[in-house]
């Protein structure tokens, strides 16, 4: 992907977000010994991508049987992630969904939602199983991370009923692949090549996400829902642009912490 090509890509996804990463960040982030904590909270944040748009199928669009075959499918991500159990290796074998997902008659659009987050969760689970190749090859070992305040905190403000509470979540997750896709471009020169290039490679996938989300949200609204992602993204900025003493991929600008 060229130049020009990356601009039009980004084009949608800036005028989406309502700030641009901190260059600060960015400075962290190219620090070589902060590395290894920027591949593992990726590689995370790839499984929790998937874990959301899995239950998002799981509570709106199919039964409990088919819901079931879902679970399945991201245990051996979840064993190797959160216990450290089972080789990383074997997961290029386990990226198949065995079982159809029939939607539920009773909700209109639970078909297109099936369609584009199992989709979604097929291309995020790749991107975890590439990041643990990239982080081979620089010969760091995969370790438990903390999580960020990010996806918590927008989430935090999610409406408690539906289907206000779905269309929420979905518009949290677009800012959330908008985000992604934004700091891969950022991140793609700093880097080694290897790592630049395939940080490009992410682009196409993280940009459909993100309008995958919002289009998914449109519809079930029926309605104008510019005013409910203006609010979130009024919260996303302030998370991305504030200090934050934690640094990891979706964090915010890095504190400074004053000599002593």
């Amino acid at each position: 992907m060229n130049t020009a090509q990356i601009t039009r890509l980004l084009a949608p996804i800036h005028d989406f977000l309502q700030c641009e990463t901190p260059d600060e960040w960015l400075a962290e982030a190219a620090k070589p010994e902060n590395l290894p904590v920027l591949l593992r909270d990726h590689m995370v944040c790839e499984l929790k991508a998937a874990q959301s748009a899995m239950l998002l199928i799981r509570r709106y669009a199919v039964d409990e049987a088919r819901g079931h075959a879902l679970l399945q499918w991201l245990a051996p991500y979840e064993d190797y992630t959160y216990r450290l159990a089972g080789d990383w290796r074997e997961l290029a074998q386990q990226n198949r969904l065995k079982k159809a997902m029939v939607p539920r008659s009773d909700k209109p659009y639970s078909a297109e939602l099936i369609d584009k987050m199992v989709m979604l969760i097929k291309e995020e689970l790749h991107h975890f199983y590439q990041v643990l190749e990239i982080a081979e090859q620089q010969r760091i070992a995969y370790d438990k991370v903390t999580s960020s305040r990010y996806a918590k905190e927008l989430l935090r403000h999610v409406r408690t009923h539906e289907p206000a509470t779905l269309i929420d979540k979905l518009i949290c997750g677009a800012y959330i692949e908008a985000r992604s896709c934004e700091r891969f471009a950022r991140l793609a020169p700093l880097l080694a090549p290897e790592i630049g290039e395939f940080y490009v490679s992410l682009l196409r996938s993280e940009a459909r996400h993100y309008q995958d989300y919002l289009s998914l949200a449109e519809q079930l609204a029926g309605a104008d829902i510019s005013e409910r992602v203006a609010y979130f993204g009024a919260i996303e900025a302030e998370l991305i642009s504030t200090p934050d003493a934690d640094f990891k991929f979706h964090s915010g600008r890095p504190q400074v912490t004053a000599a002593v």
